[in-house]
């Protein structure tokens, strides 16, 4: 009787056991829930950084292309800056029609919050056109209005100009001087591009990306290469 007690006794376990165990796989159990927590809002946030990323750099290279295209024409500005929009007057991107655009960048709120966009008007081929669509520009920016690009989300942006060898403010550029000799085309009514354009963003935060973004671009010049 004594030895089928003892046999008894060595083949469970204690309540005591028990309730080590189970708070042993309790423990267990909370530490993984919070490593796989940890690793879903890290891929999260990596997927998130990315995202960001990559509508930062498409952005970035539709503002450069922009810049690469913009063509001075008599009587028109190809650039203007008022501290809110920017407008520019560039050639279209299909090589068979050789029309051109007027594209603006703004920094607006709308449904989806505040962001960068950018707008561009039907191709013309008159200065009628330009003027019409120059308008329509400028009243986008203040009205607002559809035919717009939701870009990316940025609190504030600033643009500088690169003339005589020095970064200032962006504003008015100056025409060039009248052409006394050439009369039916005088060289006053045409406005040229400054050496460089910078761009300063300032990111908004919770979005993947924050902090300040300076970008850089420079005119091309005949036998120099791009920077």
């Amino acid at each position: 009787m004594r030895r089928f007690a003892s046999l008894r006794a060595r083949g469970g376990f204690t309540l005591i056991e028990l309730l080590v165990a189970i708070s042993v796989m309790a423990l267990l159990a909370l530490v993984s829930w919070r490593g796989l927590d940890n690793m879903s809002r890290a891929t999260t946030l990596n997927q998130q950084r990315a995202d960001a990323v990559l509508t930062l750099q498409t952005t970035l290279s539709q503002w450069g292309a922009d810049l690469d295209a913009v063509t001075p024409i008599a009587q028109t500005r190809p650039i203007d800056w008022d501290g809110r929009v920017l407008r520019l007057t560039r050639r279209g991107s299909d090589a068979g029609a050789p029309a051109m655009l007027v594209v603006a960048w703004t920094l607006r709120s709308g449904n989806d919050g505040v962001r960068w966009r950018r707008w561009q008007s039907p191709p013309f081929t008159t200065r009628g056109e330009w003027q019409q669509a120059w308008n329509m520009a400028s009243s986008w920016a203040q009205e607002g209005g559809g035919g717009d690009v939701a870009l990316m989300p940025v609190a504030s942006w600033q643009l500088y100009y690169f003339r005589e060898n020095a970064w200032t403010p962006a504003g008015e550029l100056p025409a060039s001087a009248p052409n006394p000799a050439n009369p039916a085309n005088p060289a006053g009514a045409l406005v040229n591009m400054p050496d460089g354009v910078r761009l300063v963003l300032n990111l908004s935060p919770g979005e993947g990306l924050a902090g300040t973004l300076t970008r850089d671009w420079v005119k091309p010049t005949v036998g120099a290469p791009r920077s």
